[in-house]
């Protein structure tokens, strides 16, 4: 055998090797059959480096996490659910007089799929800049008379980061309860001991289903908690895109302005955001003895009357749930158009059943936008946004790339009608792979001011045609091509 043969034999055993141990693992864990496919296909184009790959970003979350998690009840919810499924046979339950046909069918898909209570008695306040919604949250955390949930992807130990645990810290001094979950993965580069302090004032914080070393012993990058939650007393809730960290607040040069969106609400949803925390915070504690999960109170749940009008239902998703409830609300929203449709999005890689919606409202007449980043904070997620922005227009879909600073709202806003802010991106990621949280709402005012700062913003960018994809090099199409590839599993 020459020497040339034998490396011919090494490889072919390698690669025969690689491929078997490719489709063992993938197919070890249930997936749908585009995940399973880019799996295959990253783990045999890079052999062995593919696994590493699939260490971090393919191991799905452990059966026993995913039950933790469905073993939680909606604390101070469950009863409502069943009361206002009866009061929806009973054409009891909404405003009909206000909701249209199409709100009332939302709303009952919402209540059936997901088990989000309807609130008709919110008073919401939008903020599209990090300096007024931090300002805004240290206040209300000041004013905290009982207790201060707190929820984030990112809770970065930082200047703002200092600021707002100052405040909570403050606020545990006075007797305030403090609890507060962050993601491990979110949060990294975050000092083990940033909430230390906290702690020792009798205040609690948690990583996200792990230990207080979580960071280090799950590198794992899908599965994690990207819900951004703050709830006061009972009575003010917070839910959108915002973080904790100085680039929210466009200190970084990297990213400039920071655009983003999020929701101040005084009103009964913030009860059904507290029933969510409860849940995370619950299915967190189980396994740390020195936290202990939270049991109901009536203190926990104030019920409000006629702090404001707009109707919200308080959404999640996650790999807990099989029904995609965020990615259904979506699907509706689009399809219940008649007018238009206005996305802002920074990731835009949406499956196959929200991309044929989008094209059929297009082509139905409905005049949707559609408004990206115009520039990456991941190297192949954008690209495969650019892959899909570019086949979304060919449908007559209105592309729109903003300029100033990095847009990151996640926001849909349907006929003055409709509209939904929260943490879920229109991608694989946050349909499936993660935790997310929105706030669907049903309010005209609310709705139409959340397009009016759409036409605002459009200001700032720059419509995309055809020719400026034509003329992009045949290696950034290609790059664009092979990042769609990918799109399950970004």
């Amino acid at each position: 055998m020459t020497f040339v043969d034998l490396i011919y034999s090494v490889v072919s055993v390698i690669f025969f090797i690689n491929t078997l141990l490719a489709i063992v693992t993938v197919f070890k864990e249930k997936r749908d059959i585009a995940a399973t496919w880019a799996w295959l296909l990253v783990l045999n184009l890079l052999p062995g480096i593919g696994f590493l790959i699939y260490l971090f970003a393919g191991k799905k979350i452990s059966k026993e996490r995913i039950f933790d998690i469905k073993a939680q009840e909606k604390l101070g919810i469950d009863q409502l659910v069943n009361l206002q499924k009866e009061q929806w046979h009973e054409k009891e339950l909404l405003p009909y007089d206000l909701l249209t046909n199409e709100a009332q069918q939302t709303s009952r898909l919402f209540l059936e799929a997901d088990q989000a209570i309807f609130t008709n008695n919110n008073q919401v306040q939008v903020f599209t800049d990090g300096h007024q919604k931090f300002t805004q949250l240290l206040e209300d955390i000041e004013h905290a008379k009982d207790h201060i949930h707190v929820e984030y992807y990112t809770f970065y130990s930082d200047k703002i980061g200092h600021q707002i645990l100052a405040a909570l810290e403050r606020a545990q001094q006075r007797g305030v309860t403090v609890r507060v979950i962050y993601d491990s993965m979110g949060s990294r580069g975050q000092s083990r001991h940033f909430f230390k302090h906290l702690e020792e004032l009798g205040g609690q914080a948690e990583p996200f289903f792990g230990s207080k070393r979580a960071y280090y012993h799950s590198p794992r990058l899908n599965y994690r908690d990207h819900r951004k939650i703050v709830v006061v007393d009972g009575l003010i809730g917070y839910i959108g895109g915002f973080n904790i960290g100085d680039q929210y607040l466009g200190r970084l040069e990297k990213f400039g302005y920071w655009r983003d969106t999020h929701l101040r609400i005084i009103g009964n949803a913030a009860v059904a955001l507290q029933s969510q925390f409860f849940m995370d915070w619950n299915a967190t504690v189980k396994n740390v003895p020195e936290s202990k999960p939270i049991e109901y109170d009536d203190r926990y749940f104030p019920l409000q009357r006629g702090q404001g009008s707009t109707g919200i239902q308080i959404v999640s998703s996650g790999p807990d749930n099989e029904t995609e409830a965020i990615k259904l609300g979506y699907l509706k929203l689009i399809g219940n158009a008649h007018d238009y449709i206005d996305i802002q999005t920074p990731y835009l890689i949406p499956d196959d059943s929200v991309m044929e919606a989008l094209g059929v409202a297009a082509l139905s007449g409905v005049k949707v936008r559609i408004m990206i980043p115009s520039m990456p904070d991941h190297a192949f997620v954008y690209r495969a946004t650019e892959y899909h922005a570019k086949e979304l227009l060919e449908k007559g879909v209105e592309i729109y790339r903003y300029n100033n600073g990095f847009m990151h709202a996640k926001t849909m806003a349907v006929d003055g009608q409709m509209c939904s802010v929260g943490s879920a991106n229109l991608d694989f990621r946050s349909f499936k792979l993660n935790f997310e949280v929105n706030a669907f709402c049903y309010d005209r005012q609310l709705t139409m001011q959340l397009t009016d700062i759409y036409d605002q913003d459009i200001e700032h960018c720059t419509q995309l045609t055809p020719e400026y994809f034509e003329q992009q090099s045949r290696w950034l199409k290609f790059k664009q091509y092979f990042s769609r590839l990918l799109s399950p599993i970004l």
